[in-house]
């Protein structure tokens, strides 16, 4: 699956999810009245292809750091209270997913925790790689104990990858 592809045409995007997003691109204005995103309401649905197009041009015109963008959700994002370790912050990622996409095949964050302070995260959904690692690894950095001082993310090159036209990006964690 290719980067800012939406699965499905009739996939949507909750307008807080684009406002958690742009909340770090600056004033797009321009861009979101360009594909017909103007103005975005936290309540309402947004196609997800409208959207992409306008984030994957959002970070061209921008320069903007993808892995930066996605380090802000975690920050922004509400979180249940019995989120309270990594393993159970990183497997909630995929819970919010569909909480904030719908209609058709949307895509999913799947979470296997692989040791006490490992996992692997699958991410199968058309946002960019660099977004997805971000969100990552800013959520290990908010949910781990505050004496750990490793935190690693990476894409496990033995797998298929977004970035080179695979179905998914592969992370491996460890903290």
């Amino acid at each position: 699956m290719a980067e800012y592809v939406a699965l499905d045409p009739n996939a949507e995007v909750l307008g807080i999810t684009i406002n958690a997003t742009l909340s770090s691109m600056g004033d797009p204005i321009e861009i979101l009245k360009k594909y017909d995103l103007y103005p975005i309401v936290n309540d309402v649905w947004y196609n997800q292809q409208k959207w992409l197009n306008a984030f994957k041009e959002l970070a061209q015109t921008n320069f903007l750091n993808l892995v930066a963008i996605g380090m802000k959700i975690p920050d922004l994002a509400a979180w249940p209270p019995n989120v309270v370790t990594v393993h159970d912050a990183l497997a909630s990622i995929g819970m919010a997913y569909p909480m904030n996409h719908r209609n058709g095949e949307i895509g999913s964050y799947i979470y296997t925790p692989t040791g006490e302070n490992s996992g692997v995260m699958v991410c199968a959904n058309p946002y960019p790689s660099d977004f997805d690692y971000g969100l990552i690894y800013r959520t290990v950095q908010k949910f781990r104990d505050a004496s750990s001082t490793k935190l690693v993310v990476k894409r496990d090159e033995s797998k298929p990858s977004r970035i080179d036209g695979g179905e998914s990006c592969t992370f491996l964690v460890e903290w």
